[in-house]
């Protein structure tokens, strides 16, 4: 079921979300900016919901007379929540995954990508802009390369290919994701008013490592790209970025100083503003074309 409503003017993550579903899943999703205008679908990463997202980056998209659609993956925020898995559950599939056998998931990355295109659906929209940020990058590059006809172009932010060559994340930043997963249900339920959803952990990890190496897959997208990358980024490390670049055809790459695998905000207006000359050359390229 899908339930339709007018587009906010301004980014109020506490406004009541619309809904639609791929399948039996409830995908949760919010659309800001004028309806006639041209359309941003904007994916977060793993276990956040789009609560996450500067603020800043998002007004700025909207301001620069784009419409945005924010979705929570399943798993979070307001979308369904799948079958939750356990440490030990997380444990075994990461020592198969390092073994070299084959992982286990839940669900996909394409899966989730699909859960994107069914909102873009939910609205009505044919084809989309589409920007993801870390997982939300892999499930923006999914949607770019098995859905070439609803991608106007891609932004993909601090992510990878997870081509098997590429440094793998720091023992500090796989620390860090263990003991979030680790939460007490207290420290839980602080995450979740931050927008963080610990309990989606193992089965978004899960997703990404049966996924494993897409190179190929990205190397077939023809939509315009912008790679977007921190170079202090010790989970992703900045050659993942290089590498994203690399594999697509005529992608731009845009590293930043002094952004990690994060969005400070320092780097807002300047992130905001690549973005803005990304899609806006990509609309005159279309208009030239009579496309």
């Amino acid at each position: 079921m899908c339930l339709t409503g007018t587009a906010l003017a301004s980014y109020d993550p506490t406004e009541p979300m619309l809904k639609t579903n791929n399948g039996d899943v409830e995908i949760a999703y919010r659309v800001l900016g004028e309806p006639s205008a041209e359309p941003i679908i904007i994916i977060m990463g793993l276990s956040a919901s789009h609560r996450v997202w500067n603020p800043m980056l998002i007004s700025g998209l909207v301001n620069g007379g784009y419409r945005v659609v924010l979705l929570d993956n399943r798993d979070v925020g307001e979308s369904s929540r799948m079958t939750k898995k356990g440490e030990l559950w997380l444990g075994w599939q990461l020592l198969k995954y390092r073994l070299g056998f084959e992982v286990e998931s839940p669900y996909t990355l394409n899966d989730m990508a699909g859960d994107a295109v069914a909102v873009l659906d939910a609205l009505g929209i044919e084809r989309a802009h589409v920007v993801g940020a870390s997982m939300g990058g892999m499930i923006g590059q999914i949607i770019a390369y098995d859905y070439p006809q609803r991608t106007q172009s891609l932004v993909s932010i601090m992510s990878t290919t997870w081509a098997e060559h590429l440094p793998p994340p720091g023992q500090a930043q796989e620390e860090g994701i263990s003991n979030m997963n680790d939460s007490s249900q207290e420290q839980a339920a602080n995450l979740e008013q931050l927008g963080f959803y610990p309990r989606a952990l193992p089965n978004q990890v899960t997703a990404i490592l049966s996924a494993g190496d897409r190179t190929q897959h990205v190397a077939n997208i023809i939509a315009p790209t912008l790679v977007l990358h921190g170079a202090d980024d010790k989970l992703l490390t900045v050659e993942h970025g290089q590498h994203t670049a690399a594999v697509i055809k005529n992608a731009r790459l845009k590293i930043y100083q002094d952004m990690g695998h994060n969005l400070p905000d320092e780097i807002i207006p300047a992130m905001v503003k690549d973005m803005l000359e990304h899609m806006q050359s990509n609309r005159m390229a279309i208009a030239a074309g009579g496309l």
